[in-house]
């Protein structure tokens, strides 16, 4: 039997979405309109990898379950400032496809209702409202979706036969969990571990830069005039450079320019050279690439043997900011 995690909130019902303050895809979902449905609440922001992996399951379930009485709704709750702009998330929404209901939730009133700390978080309810499974983080797909079945069953629903399968591709492909030996870290100032450039950061100012040799696994540095700030390393002349030493298959950067719209190239090496055959869907195989839109960039995708590797990412201009590291 699946069982309520915990108590149900007041009345029995699902904690309030009145707080969105818009809502993309769907006019507002009131309370009335949940009832009897199987609700899935997903909390998501849209440069998180770790969201971007779970979103082909997402969708497959939509899919699958829709017209069986399966109602997912998508909470956006922005990590970085620019993730606020409703011009991006509507954006980021057409192109990674999320096709169902989405609350904006920018000032995190429905993050605070359900008492929520993750990026992503899913939250399963039954047709009477009462939580019955919840998942923090990746994985655990194969128990959500036999939750998902067996409320629908309970809600007198045919969830049809044999479970659902995916194909994940781009972004969205599972993370190599064997080969990988380094952490989501962040560039700016507050929560940034394992800087590497001699004196550390001066936040707040311009600065000059320069990376050590010899990096070792998981430290980085900065190279040329930064100013760093609490959520961002922002380059303040042309040639910034920032070299990562990682053990990882895939490598992406959050990134932005800080004029929004403004064209930004940039180049990136593997181990001194051009990525080649590494490159990510960001850059070519000689590692060129456009920062254009403030979003998450995939720039190393290795195909062969995972070792320790140095990354390296020029900018061409200034004002580029970076913002997190994360891989996969």
């Amino acid at each position: 039997m699946v069982t309520p995690v915990g108590p149900p909130s007041p009345e029995g019902m699902i904690p309030s979405l009145s707080g969105a303050t818009t809502w993309i895809n769907s006019q507002p979902i009131p309370p009335d309109q949940l009832r009897g449905k199987v609700v899935l609440i997903d909390f998501w922001t849209y440069t998180c990898i770790n969201w971007r992996r779970t979103a082909p399951f997402l969708r497959a379930w939509v899919d699958r379950y829709g017209k069986s009485g399966l109602l997912l709704i998508g909470v956006h709750s922005p990590e970085f400032a620019f993730e606020r702009d409703l011009d991006n998330v509507r954006q980021e929404v057409k192109d990674i496809r999320v096709d169902y209901p989405v609350a904006v939730d920018s000032d995190f009133s429905i993050w605070k209702a359900f008492g929520n700390e993750y990026w992503p978080a899913l939250y399963v309810f039954d047709a009477h409202g009462r939580l019955r499974h919840q998942v923090f983080g990746e994985e655990g797909y194969e128990e959500a979706e036999r939750v998902i079945r067996k409320l629908l069953e309970e809600a007198g629903r045919d969830p049809g036969s044999a479970p659902t399968t995916v194909d994940a591709r781009g972004f969205e492909l599972p993370a190599d969990w064997k080969d990988l030996r380094s952490a989501e870290n962040y560039v700016g100032q507050r929560r940034t571990l394992n800087f590497a450039s001699p004196g550390g950061i001066v936040a707040g100012e311009k600065h000059r830069y320069d990376v050590p040799s010899g990096l070792k696994l998981n430290r980085w540095g900065l190279s040329g005039t930064w100013t760093v700030s609490a959520d961002r390393a922002t380059t303040s002349a042309p040639g910034g450079k920032i070299a990562y030493r990682f053990h990882a298959r895939d490598l992406n950067l959050v990134m932005a320019p800080e004029t929004r719209g403004k064209a930004i190239k940039f180049r990136v090496l593997l181990d001194g050279k051009p990525p080649g055959a590494a490159h990510g869907i960001d850059v070519d195989a000689d590692g060129n690439g456009t920062l254009g839109d403030q979003r998450m960039y995939q720039l190393i995708r290795q195909p062969g043997a995972i070792g320790d590797r140095l990354f390296e990412i020029e900018f061409l201009e200034p004002g580029a900011s970076a913002f997190s590291f994360t891989f996969g």
